[in-house]
């Protein structure tokens, strides 16, 4: 995507689930942007630190140099004002603030690409990603392999027992799953709001 004035920002998102290659496309545009002489600061949560702290690093070994951060308003301190692309990996693990951050960037006519889960193991929608997915000019939904069945996954399966939201973890804890493959430890669909339970037909208010 381009801008359509010199210096006009946006927002990119690269959503999907585990193993489906997020990173690996947001180092990919990064590393581009870097080639074609754009001033690019890259950052990820303090929480993955499952590869290497100093860079954020694929499943498939790419990598490339990140600042790390605990809270999304360290983004904005940590900021170089001549800084023309911003990268923000693992994004699901920041609080709800990064939405308004990211526009804010965006706002100051800096190309924000963001990098994250979708949906947690139980199959819902992960922190702040659903808003990024709404406000974003640009989004790529990008799927895995299912691990079952070898179609197109979107979703991530949890493989070891524990009731915490955030298990930081790759191969050997977590696979990518198709719809009909997944088995989701978590609340049934019907506790979610968002979501219409099977066969409960659709009531539609009068205007």
């Amino acid at each position: 995507m381009n801008p359509t004035r010199p210096g006009a920002g946006w927002i990119e998102v690269i959503a999907g689930p585990m193993f489906s290659g997020k990173s690996e496309e947001l180092i990919r545009l990064l590393k581009r942007a870097a080639i074609a002489r754009q001033r690019v600061q890259v950052f990820k949560p303090k929480l993955d630190n499952r590869y290497s702290e100093a860079d954020i690093v694929s499943h498939s070994q790419m990598r490339i140099p990140c600042e790390l951060v605990e809270r999304t308003e360290e983004i904005l301190s940590h900021l170089d004002p001549r800084t023309e692309v911003v990268g923000i990996d693992e994004a699901q693990f920041f609080d709800d603030t990064l939405p308004g951050v990211c526009g804010h960037l965006a706002n100051l006519g800096k190309r924000v690409i963001v990098a994250g889960l979708d949906m947690d193991y139980r199959g819902i929608p992960f922190g702040p990603m659903p808003t990024l997915l709404a406000v974003a000019e640009e989004v790529h939904k990008i799927h895995a392999i299912c691990t079952s069945c070898g179609q197109p996954a979107a979703y991530t399966q949890r493989l070891i027992q524990s009731d915490k939201l955030v298990v930081v973890g790759a191969a050997g804890a977590y696979e990518a799953r198709c719809r009909r493959c997944h088995e989701p430890d978590g609340a049934p669909p019907t506790s979610e709001p968002w979501l219409i339970p099977p066969g409960e037909p659709v009531v539609e208010e009068d205007e």
